[in-house]
């Protein structure tokens, strides 16, 4: 059974974790095979927006990493299969394309850490999150401790992570955790609507927004403002923003290509 699926639609892609019966815990094999996934299509242009899902028979978007494997694990494998999930997380935040989370069910420690590292989350009503690491003895270590102050604050990311406490998809959007909640049964719908709709985009504008926003994170205004104007410069020199600019002319349209 292949433990991670692949949807590819024309200009978007959707990742499933496939590990039903395990929630789909983030054991070794999964974290490797996510990872190859998302080289590969870190490196397809084509591939305007991505989704990440977890099968519906799981009841869970992800359970976070798979405890019972680690108990098999050395000390040394034990970090290193810590290593391979941070590093998948911040490889789904450097995703070349804006990354939309569709969470439902259990999304706990790892998790909600992969949650946290796309650019967009919706979750399904029946979504809980919840960083519960302190409660085994260990802290997050996927990136969560400051991904989730940025979004909710640090006050209430402290509340979260010392208290171990675990949240329903209402509250999280309440505090700005994700961004709409849904239906289940709208929540494949939903994640693909807005993946096409980013999709229909320019491009290379996207993508040079996603590395502005990174990069300008947390700088003095000033400072900022360079960062994201490094990327802003070289788009007035493609093809798809003469198109952009033609078709607001013509008043229909515009048809991107990425170039």
């Amino acid at each position: 059974m292949s433990l991670i699926l692949l949807d590819r639609a024309e200009l978007t892609a959707t990742v499933t974790m496939n590990r039903p019966e395990a929630r789909n815990a983030l054991g070794r094999a999964l974290v490797a095979d996510f990872r190859s996934t998302l080289a590969d299509l870190a490196a397809d242009p084509t591939v305007r927006a991505l989704i990440i899902a977890g099968t519906r028979e799981s009841n869970a978007f992800c359970a976070g990493a798979d405890l019972v494997e680690r108990t098999t694990m050395t000390p040394e494998e034990r970090l290193e299969h810590l290593a391979g999930i941070a590093a998948l997380c911040e490889e789904l935040a450097a995703f070349p394309s804006p990354v939309i989370a569709a969470v439902h069910g259990y999304a706990l420690g790892g998790g909600t850490e992969v949650a946290l590292a796309c650019d967009i989350r919706i979750a399904a009503d029946t979504a809980i999150f919840g960083l519960p690491e302190v409660s085994v003895g260990l802290i997050p270590g996927a990136g969560g401790v400051t991904r989730l102050p940025n979004l909710v604050g640090a006050g209430r990311a402290r509340e979260l992570m010392f208290s171990a406490r675990r949240i329903d998809a209402v509250e999280a959007e309440r505090i700005g955790l994700v961004e709409q909640v849904v239906a289940l049964d709208e929540l494949e719908t939903t994640a693909r609507n807005l993946a096409e709709t980013i999709a229909a985009h320019a491009p290379l504008a996207i993508r040079a927004l996603k590395r502005a926003l990174r990069s300008s994170q947390g700088l003095p205004v000033e400072r900022a403002t360079e960062a994201v104007l490094v990327e802003r410069r070289p788009l007035d020199q493609t093809r798809d923003y003469l198109e952009g600019m033609t078709a607001f002319k013509e008043k229909r349209r515009p048809v991107y290509t990425g170039e």
